[in-house]
């Protein structure tokens, strides 16, 4: 006999005699988590904190954050300096938030118990601070596409706020991110629609740049890892995320609601949601997946 209750199939399971009920989530199945228009078109960036909260740039407004249980209730959670906009945002293991104000050139430094917003690294001759990664020493990593010319950099910013060029002479750099035993950064180009992966030396620069793999159309940007290693990119004008092992075989691809996924975080009470900042709706969708993601794990730490 099989019931059925809402988002999960319940089966009929049975144990040394006795009659049981497990429940089996749909996994890789996408819904809305906020309402359309809650968010404006600069929707990005999202993170989540130790309890599951989601956090997400442009809630309600340009140029401030908004803070999203994991229940869809939103709120705006800080505004930023005037002429500040966020991007991509990462949490350190202390709990401080770290945020690219691709405006201002600048990664803005939040103290999430009171909120007090203060320049932690600024370089002027970047274009943009667009995504960020973190390694596990609290290292950042920053890409930085010109849009207008197809460029893009790498920077590294230190726990102590010093920004140096790690990585020149790229395409449209976009979604980076770095693997579980932090020996590996991972970045997307937009435009090009590569794949790449570097090594991570002892003092924290690149090496032995390699392509994982290059995709034959659609955009890039957002893109992060599970614990296993595996990278999950948000191909943007296909409405998709994709799975994809370190070895660039593609494992899953998952539809979104919304043909422009601008980014995505894991997170949530057990690791196990990935949530989508989806453009086309200007709001945040979310999926189940097998495996926690890295960001969850390393809260866990």
């Amino acid at each position: 006999m099989i019931r059925s209750c809402p988002g999960l199939t319940l089966l009929l399971g049975v144990v040394f005699g006795a009659s049981s009920w497990a429940c089996a989530e749909e996994l890789f199945e996408s819904k809305p988590l906020t309402q359309p228009k809650e968010f404006t078109p600069g929707i990005e960036g999202p993170a989540c904190d130790k309890e599951g909260n989601i956090y997400a740039v442009n809630f309600k407004d340009q140029g401030t954050i908004g803070k999203v249980t994991p229940e869809g209730k939103g709120e705006v959670w800080v505004t930023l300096p005037e002429g500040s906009v966020g991007n991509g945002i990462r949490f350190d293991r202390a709990g401080m938030m770290y945020v690219a104000d691709y405006a201002k050139h600048n990664v803005l430094q939040i103290n999430p118990k009171t909120k007090e917003v203060k320049v932690f690294a600024h370089e002027p001759k970047m274009s943009q601070p667009n995504d960020l990664a973190i390694a596990p020493d609290d290292t950042l990593y920053a890409s930085d596409p010109n849009w207008e010319k197809g460029t893009g950099r790498i920077w590294k910013i230190d726990t102590k706020g010093q920004v140096s060029l790690v990585a020149d002479g790229l395409g449209t750099s976009n979604g980076i991110e770095v693997s579980p035993d932090g020996r590996t950064l991972y970045l997307n180009e937009s435009v090009q629609r590569n794949v790449w992966a570097f090594d991570i030396t002892k003092d924290g620069t690149l090496a032995n740049k390699r392509l994982v793999k290059r995709f034959p159309d659609h955009g890039f940007d957002g893109m992060r890892c599970d614990i296993d290693g595996n990278l999950y990119i948000t191909r943007y004008g296909e409405g998709t995320v994709v799975k994809m092992s370190p070895k660039g075989e593609i494992l899953k691809s998952i539809n979104v609601l919304g043909k422009s996924p601008s980014n995505l975080c894991m997170g949530g009470p057990d690791g196990k949601t990935v949530y989508v900042t989806e453009v086309d709706n200007t709001r945040l969708v979310a999926f189940r997946i097998d495996r926690p993601g890295l960001e969850w794990q390393r809260w866990q730490k």
